[in-house]
């Protein structure tokens, strides 16, 4: 495996640790885990990645229980590894060296709470007074002010990050919605998402012993992920890891598009129901706009449930980008149609684990999905597919949290035209998920090849299926 396929160094030591846990399992003996992961991964004298080899191994054993499904008392699925904070120090805002000690101090003028005074001709914050609202970094003629935050807190746009006593990240659970931003960003790894690999390989063991069948469905982001191999290559390497068969949440996402187009008719004001994280930031922030939100199971539990009415008996596996998807398989509401969910990040390391190499595979695709479900990978899909099967659509896309927020405060005050409300929470959409091994700016076009290639043209194929699927 490549490093280059993953962005971040934190994302290679997660893989190092999922792989070799994956190993360690397929032996039969994960007695040792505890003392045979963390070693192997800093063997010493010198450390790696920490200060010293004694502390990248405690990490590491952080890791190897967070892999193992980490806290079971706590509901979130995204943990803090307190060993591997860093207590970050930066916060509020900054004077850099481009400060040229001017003598017009707008800065200090600027400023409501007197938090700056004059030191030989220079600006000082009083960091006790800064309320951080930026006006002394706007007035400054020579853009000299800045304002730093610590990366987990700025990359967490509902405000569930802030830091404990000891100054490192503490995540509240009644804010955050699992979008898994902060997983992502954290520069020392220490925000990190449960896993659930080893119960999908208990899954998979279960129905190899007991005859068992299990379906892999995989996220329609997949297509840009595992070049250069190519699609047909991954559903053979996926199938030789024990799944009987490889289906597309495309075509979840087809059925999704028919019902949400129905439904538009009855409502003829929706929000979307695909991102998990979404539709939780509507709930946990927009309480008011909650009967707006669309009642269709998102495409990962429309294809499952789809599959068990025509299949019964089978486990069903998602593989995707998402933290919120690893949240949402176990919510009420999907009552069970999923039975474990990895990630990219986790399929990469089971299939090195095994020793799958994608390139020598051979094609096997799969078309079940059509050019429109395909497309919901990208921020934007939904809205242009809506547009098409229902009138009087004014949808708009909104990429990220903060233009969810934005559109939202719209609906909610009356400010819009718009009454088909796209929301992504992964700015650009699933195709940038927090658990992508990449983010590459290709990843789109990705997609949209992906989508062209589909044999089917429109959704009338899909909705057949699901028809047929409940007389069973």
């Amino acid at each position: 495996m490549s490093k280059s396929k993953f962005d971040t160094r934190v994302q290679v030591l997660k893989y190092e640790v999922l792989r070799q846990l994956v190993e360690a399992y397929d032996k039969g003996d994960m007695s040792q885990i505890y003392m045979d992961i963390p070693k192997a991964i800093s063997p010493g004298p010198k450390p790696s990645f920490r200060c010293c080899i004694y502390k990248e191994r405690a990490i590491v054993q952080e890791r190897i229980k967070l892999a193992l499904g980490g806290d079971k008392s706590n509901p979130n699925i995204v943990e803090v590894i307190e060993a591997a904070c860093d207590s970050c120090p930066i916060s509020g805002m900054y004077i850099t060296p481009a400060c040229r000690g001017c003598i017009v101090h707008k800065c200090q003028e600027a400023c409501p709470k007197d938090a700056i005074t004059i030191v030989d001709n220079k600006p000082v914050i009083d960091m006790d007074k800064c309320i951080k609202c930026g006006r002394c970094a706007k007035s400054c003629p020579y853009d000299a002010i800045i304002e730093q935050s610590r990366p987990c807190i700025k990359s967490c746009k509902v405000k569930a990050l802030s830091m404990d006593e000891y100054d490192r990240a503490k995540i509240d659970n009644d804010k955050c919605i699992a979008c898994g931003a902060c997983v992502y960003n954290c520069p020392f790894g220490a925000i990190v998402d449960k896993s659930f690999l080893i119960d999908t390989l208990d899954i998979l063991k279960d129905a190899k012993e007991n005859n068992g069948r299990v379906f892999a469905i995989i996220a329609p982001a997949i297509a840009s992920q595992f070049k250069p191999a190519t699609f047909g290559q991954l559903v053979t390497g996926i199938k030789k890891l024990g799944f009987d068969r490889v289906y597309e949440a495309a075509l979840g996402a087809d059925i999704t598009l028919y019902k949400e187009a129905k439904e538009f008719e009855e409502k003829k004001i929706m929000t979307t129901s695909c991102c998990p994280s979404f539709v939780m930031f509507i709930e946990k922030n927009f309480p008011e706009l909650v009967k707006y939100i669309s009642s269709s199971p998102s495409p990962m539990v429309e294809t499952a449930m789809l599959l068990k009415r025509k299949y019964p008996g089978i486990k069903t596996i998602f593989i995707g980008p998402c933290t919120s998807k690893k949240l949402e398989f176990r919510m009420e509401k999907t009552q069970g149609a999923i039975d474990s969910v990895i990630s990219f990040e986790e399929l990469q390391a089971l299939l090195d684990a095994r020793n799958v190499d994608l390139l020598v595979q051979e094609e096997m695709n799969i078309d079940d999905a059509s050019d429109m479900g395909r497309v919901f990978a990208k921020c934007g899909g939904i809205s242009a597919d809506i547009a098409k099967l229902a009138d009087g659509v004014e949808p708009v896309a909104m990429s990220g949290i903060d233009e969810c927020r934005a559109n939202l405060l719209k609906l909610k005050f009356n400010k819009t035209t718009a009454n088909f409300f796209e929301g992504m929470a992964c700015d650009g959409g699933c195709l940038n998920g927090a658990l992508s091994l990449h983010h590459d700016v290709k990843n789109a076009a990705e997609i949209e090849k992906y989508s062209n290639n589909a044999t089917h043209k429109g959704i009338d194929s899909a909705v057949e299926m699901y028809h047929e699927s409940l007389k069973k």
